[in-house]
């Protein structure tokens, strides 16, 4: 899988968005929180990022750490082997570091990883 992150690969529309919100899974690590859901047709597995503005008021503050999470998941998303629609959710109130930041979303792939595989028996 090329380690690029397309525009298919994001999560958009109000649609997508709210059913992803209402009857994904989720939990916590770190400093993200994380919902996902099975994708039914697309193929591909999309993404939504979101750093509170409640938390940091100024945007490059905001967009420093969206580029991190984004540069983290694109590293790692052979991680997961099933397609999923994830949010990600940044609650610290502080800069974390890219590696924190890293080993965070490394964190959330391997759960979501483990609670979306094919079961074989």
């Amino acid at each position: 899988m090329a380690a690029t992150l397309s525009k298919s690969e994001r999560l958009c529309g109000k649609k997508a968005i709210a059913e992803l919100m209402e009857r994904g899974k989720g939990g916590v690590s770190g400093c993200l929180r994380y919902k996902f859901l099975p994708t039914d047709g697309t193929g591909v597995t999309r993404i939504l990022v979101s750093v509170p503005k409640r938390h940091f008021k100024r945007a490059v503050k905001r967009n420093l750490l969206k580029r991190r999470i984004r540069e983290s998941y694109r590293l790692q998303k052979d991680l997961l082997p099933v397609p999923v629609d994830i949010a990600f959710l940044y609650l610290d109130r502080e800069v974390l570091p890219s590696e924190d930041i890293y080993a965070a979303v490394t964190a959330v792939l391997t759960a979501v990883a483990a609670r979306t595989a094919p079961k074989t028996e």
